[in-house]
């Protein structure tokens, strides 16, 4: 499943970044970007473009990919979590999120 939000992304980008043991300064000046641009790529308040995402992955040494996907894991675990919440809720909560999920999933189609 793809990422479309900029905030995972950028975790992503920070958690391989640390267990890399890189600084942002040292990815910035690797991937040719500002030390700033490179922190709000991590911070997820920039859109990259396509050639900056490469660059940034090609200086962690991994794939786009990695990034820009979520595994099936991940989306259950959100499932889980998203089923865990509801399950806090009133019964009159619970029958407005499932309606607002509802007209959210019908205006994809």
């Amino acid at each position: 499943m793809l990422v479309f939000d900029f905030i995972t992304i950028g975790n992503k980008l920070f958690q391989i970044r640390k267990k890399m043991g890189m600084t942002q300064m040292e990815v910035a000046i690797a991937a040719g970007l500002s030390e700033r641009t490179y922190a709000d790529i991590e911070r997820g308040t920039v859109n990259m473009r396509i050639e900056t995402i490469l660059k940034v992955c090609k200086v962690l040494q991994i794939t786009p990919n990695e990034i820009l996907t979520e595994s099936d894991t991940e989306s259950t675990i959100k499932q889980s979590e998203i089923l865990q919440q509801l399950a806090t809720l009133s019964p009159k909560e619970r029958e407005t999120a499932f309606s607002l999920l509802s007209v959210y999933i019908n205006s994809l189609k």
